[in-house]
């Protein structure tokens, strides 16, 4: 089932104060707009991605802007193995205790093709990284979720995931079944669980997907990550405590 977000929410300074949230492809994109949002707004963000020079930007930019602190945890998801997330998990429960969030914006794409042209070894990355990752890191930190007494995990959401198209590729398989295993995960939480599951679609925004999906359209004409935050937020929040299984999108 599709949710409209609030069309208008402006997100308290503490909106966070006191949860740590995991938050991965936080290089860039829509993850580094979220972890600098986060952290404005009083969580702990741990930065999630391949990159660590690029997840080290992102920590200076938290800081510069006077936001909490953030931890860095450097994982390329593509070639992980399940014993590396097993492993981020202990290492999590061991400095923080408790995760009130996880966000998983890390995405794989090159570009929309025929399902004849894909390579191999695209569809193994691609899978890899957008729904064997999710799994697997929602999976092994659902522990530490149950621990907290509330906590929100969110899946980003694209076009492809509602409604096949020619030329999805590998791409839109993978969204399309991350949108069903959030719905199946979310059905299986009972009424006493304290954690929810939900997906995210911020719609057509400025990020490095897009520019390789869509190489010829004007990037001023689309809207900036940072202009979506105040809904994630709220996902991601207290606020949207009872929202479960639903298919979020932004209110046009």
């Amino acid at each position: 089932m599709t949710h409209a977000l609030p069309a208008s929410f402006s997100p308290p300074a503490d909106l966070l104060a006191g949860r740590r949230i995991l938050i991965t492809g936080a290089g860039e994109g829509l993850g580094k707009a979220a972890a600098m949002a986060c952290a404005q707004h009083g969580a702990t963000v741990i930065l999630l991605g391949r990159t660590v020079k690029k997840l080290e930007h992102t920590y200076d930019a938290i800081e510069r802007a006077g936001g909490v602190q953030p931890a860095i945890y450097p994982m390329n998801l593509a070639g992980a193995a399940w014993k590396d997330h097993v492993d981020l998990a202990d290492t999590l429960e061991r400095e923080f205790g408790t995760l009130e969030g996880l966000l998983h914006c890390a995405v794989h794409f090159k570009s929309f093709s025929p399902m004849l042209q894909i390579e191999p070894k695209d569809w193994i990355e691609n899978l890899q990284t957008n729904l064997t990752a999710a799994y697997a890191l929602t999976r092994e930190l659902m522990p530490l979720m149950r621990a907290a007494t509330d906590a929100s995990v969110v899946f980003t959401a694209d076009r492809p995931s509602h409604g096949a198209r020619a030329y999805d590729g590998v791409y839109g398989v993978a969204k399309a079944a991350v949108e069903q295993m959030m719905q199946i995960w979310a059905a299986e939480q009972d009424e006493h669980s304290t954690v929810r599951l939900n997906s995210f679609n911020p719609g057509p925004i400025r990020s490095g997907v897009r520019l390789r999906g869509f190489p010829g359209e004007r990037a001023e004409s689309i809207a900036l990550p940072e202009q979506v935050m105040p809904q994630l937020l709220w996902l991601l929040s207290n606020q949207s405590r009872g929202l479960n299984g639903q298919s979020t999108v932004m209110p046009e």
